[in-house]
């Protein structure tokens, strides 16, 4: 593409006092890598790919699903199967030819993260789950860059800005100084398991792409150590700032060999414990034996299940319930993903030590995708 051309199309962005040639130039040397291209994901690197970022990097080993379409706006019918970090790559680079995009089609771990991370200048952290966001905050921790971290769930998003200097405190802090600890894994909740507004993470991940290009271009003051959380059923913005936790010492990977030996899955998953069925299993179960089956999730929830008859007992209102639950045969219990019935396992375990009771492995999502 001729200058001419180059200056049209940023044009709007170059008048901008605080960007300018020279923000923009800043703008095309830089290299931001995404983590996930998903609802996150999707809008941070169109944004990132439209105002010219020199290389974007995606981290991504998923294919599209029909259940992404509703909040994942790169993708369409036609994508389904497709690999994300390929079809995401195509797609910007059709949208702009002058950015470089590196496509990494794997599962980030603590196996490649150095090597992937230290190229870039910015992370901007689109994951889904625990484990990944603790390995990424700690990669960029040992390497020294800066990282951009998203949350989404119902109608509510989260944004801030970990590993940057704040010019007006001098403090620096990580994603663990706010999280030292994870969630239990049985009583966390996802997106998966009780919903997001498309929307949501259109906003949140946009706004994950407006903080790496402030920190590009040095412009304005970027959200180190604060998460702002956004509320769209209130209309409300509310701040948290973060401070250094010095419980975060005891577990937090110092260096890379400790890195490298880190089990992020083991540190983030208390349900080791927890007793679990495979869809194959379950099926196998059903025919030879008696059985007590029992949905723990909220009435009225999707996928619909009438392949096999089950008690309906709400995980909200299971630990007032469990007295009245018969241990005389076996117990499987699921929900739509395998978190909330592992809190109920553990539930029926302290009540019950002796009985045989089973978590389903995946959730009732996995066990319909093999039964189609």
């Amino acid at each position: 593409m001729n200058t001419e051309n180059n200056y049209n199309r940023y044009q709007r962005q170059i008048q901008l006092k605080e960007i300018g040639l020279g923000g923009q130039g800043k703008i095309a040397t830089a290299k931001v890598l995404v983590i996930g291209a998903g609802g996150l994901g999707c809008p941070a690197l169109q944004y990132l790919a439209a105002a010219g970022v020199g290389t974007i990097g995606i981290v991504d080993f998923d294919v599209v699903e029909i259940s992404n379409l509703q909040r994942q706006i790169l993708y369409s019918v036609a994508d389904l199967g497709q690999s994300k970090a390929d079809t995401a790559a195509h797609k910007l680079r059709a949208l702009n030819p002058d950015v470089k995009i590196e496509v990494y089609n794997v599962q980030i771990t603590n196996k490649n993260a150095l090597e992937i991370l230290e190229n870039y200048d910015v992370v901007i952290d689109g994951s889904d789950n625990f484990a990944t966001r603790y390995l990424v905050n700690d990669a960029c921790v040992i390497l020294d860059k800066p990282l951009i971290y998203g949350a989404v769930l119902r109608f509510e998003g989260q944004i801030g800005v970990f590993n940057l200097v704040d010019p007006i405190s001098n403090n620096k802090t990580n994603y663990r100084d706010l999280f030292p600890k994870p969630p239990d894994a049985a009583s966390a909740i996802s997106c998966n398991d009780v919903g997001v507004l498309g929307v949501i993470p259109g906003i949140i991940g946009t706004m994950q792409a407006t903080e790496a290009l402030k920190i590009i271009t040095a412009s304005g003051q970027p959200l180190a150590n604060k998460i702002i959380s956004y509320n769209a059923l209130e209309n409300s913005f509310y701040d948290i700032e973060v401070f250094a936790n010095p419980m975060v010492q005891t577990d937090f990977p110092k260096d890379k060999a400790a890195f490298l030996n880190y089990n992020y899955e083991w540190f983030c998953n208390s349900n080791a414990h927890i007793a679990t069925i495979s869809a194959e299993e379950f099926d196998q179960l059903r025919k030879n034996e008696a059985i007590t089956i029992i949905d723990v999730r909220e009435s009225g929830e999707l996928p619909i299940v009438d392949e096999f008859s089950f008690q309906l007992i709400p995980l909200s209102e299971f630990e007032n319930r469990v007295s009245r639950i018969s241990t005389e045969n076996k117990i499987v219990v699921f929900c739509k993903s395998g978190q909330r019935s592992a809190k109920a396992i553990r539930i029926i375990k302290e009540k019950f030590p002796n009985c045989e009771a089973f978590s389903l492995a995946g959730g009732i999502e996995v066990w319909k995708s093999i039964n189609k």
